[in-house]
């Protein structure tokens, strides 16, 4: 659900993702060999393609168990057809999070296995642009657990220009995701700040897509809804320190903040100085800091008094707030785990792969690519642990629920669901 772009188009990264290896570990726990018939009807393989190394890893790891144990219930199988399974790592050490070559890698990766017909990925929606277009041209089904950047999908506000149709050379849609995209992020973030008394709000954001996208979103649902927006620029994410930018919002008179960007981008230092400077403010963050790298101060994160005053807004819910379906699924993963409170993004990793599995039972023939595309895209009022659902023609899901989480001692604690309907231009 996460949003990382290094402004680069994926054309730029084909030359050098030919001579790059993909990171990552062959999981076989889906059984069945690379290709061929098998007695029940044929193998079929689905890759994953998320960060497992630097802030975002307890996020991703969680998501694959939960890719693991959708699998395991179902046998390896979907209906009559082997499923296996192969989780590829889209980070690297050195960087601690998604890099475009390790991202075009395993898109290429996949593209190239003739068993494959889905991809579950990316977590960083700037990874996806770079993903995409690869996947697109292969005719490779595309699940996304977590991006939430509006151009991947629409042209809606928050989308940058040739967006999203620079993603798909082939004119066709072969991507969805199971999270709701910015424009109900940015909603939801004003109707927190709305009910939270707000009247002058300062935003700042790390210049990035997904970042700049969320920034223009909450601005123009925070007017919608009577807020002063006083201040919405970029910042340079690489600053030593933000003293000069918090004292022009103090100066300004904000009494609400938002950062509209990742952790990476200095927003531990800025939420910091913005807390020092603006003592009174109440602070706000989006998913692109719900993260133990910005919420924990053991692992450098922001200090527990600062913590205390930032809401975030999260596509996931309390366990208690899902329906039957998704009780059930995090009694499953303490059974199968040991984990008592899993990571939230657990549940999107099994709900891709669940999904996943139903497309194949629903597709006419669960070993041709066109076949699970037109599948995918026929998905409605499907119901699933995270609600009942349809993907819609640009791959969108039909799921509108934020969750608002506060910090307490360090972790992210479920507060209160919120509905906001995407407004702007």
């Amino acid at each position: 659900m996460r949003a990382r772009w290094l402004a680069v188009f994926a054309s730029l990264f084909a030359a050098l993702a030919l001579g790059v290896t993909a990171c990552g570990d062959d999981d076989d726990d889906g059984g069945g060999g690379g290709g061929g018939d098998s007695a029940g009807g044929g193998t079929v393989t689905i890759y994953s393609s998320l960060p497992l190394q630097g802030a975002s890893r307890p996020q991703t790891t969680a998501m694959v168990n939960g890719i693991k144990l959708a699998l395991k219930q179902n046998n390896n199988k979907a209906g009559d057809t082997t499923v296996k399974y192969v989780s590829l790592d889209d980070s690297t050490a050195q960087a601690g999070s998604w890099t475009p070559e390790a991202t075009s890698a395993n898109a290429r990766r996949a593209a190239q296995d003739e068993t494959a017909v889905g991809y579950i990925g990316e977590f960083n929606s700037g990874a996806s642009a770079v993903s995409i277009p690869i996947l697109n041209e292969a005719g490779l089904a595309q699940v996304s657990p977590a991006n939430t950047a509006v151009g991947l999908t629409t042209d809606e506000p928050g989308a940058d220009k040739g967006e999203p149709d620079k993603y798909y050379p082939t004119g066709e849609r072969h991507y969805a995701r199971i999270v709701p995209k910015d424009t109900i992020q940015g909603a939801a973030l004003a109707t927190i700040m709305k009910e939270d008394g707000c009247t002058t709000v300062g935003i700042l954001h790390d210049k990035e897509v997904y970042g700049a996208g969320l920034a223009r979103n909450i601005d123009s649902s925070a007017k919608e809804q009577g807020l002063e927006v006083a201040e919405n620029t970029g910042i340079d994410p690489k600053a030593a320190n933000f003293r000069s930018t918090a004292s022009d919002l103090n100066s300004k008179g904000v009494d609400c903040f938002v950062f509209s960007g990742i952790t990476a981008n200095g927003a531990v230092q800025l939420y910091k100085d913005v807390a020092q400077t603006l003592p009174d403010a109440k602070l706000y963050g989006p998913d692109g800091v719900a993260e133990s790298g910005f919420a924990d101060p053991k692992e450098g994160g922001v200090p527990e008094d600062v913590g205390s005053r930032i809401k975030v807004t999260v596509a996931t819910l309390a366990p208690e707030n899902y329906p039957p379906e998704g009780q059930k699924f995090f009694e499953d993963f303490e059974a199968e785990y040991g984990e008592k409170n899993p990571d939230p993004y657990a549940v999107y990793g099994y709900e891709a792969m669940t999904l996943f599995l139903d497309v194949l039972q629903r597709a006419e023939d669960p070993t041709d690519r066109a076949s699970v595309l037109e599948a995918l895209f026929g998905t409605s009022d499907r119901e699933s642990v995270l609600g009942t659902y349809s993907i819609d023609e640009n791959g969108d899901t039909t799921l509108t629920d934020y969750g608002v989480y506060t910090i307490d001692g360090g972790e992210l604690t479920f507060d209160k669901a919120v509905q906001a309907e995407a407004g702007g231009e």
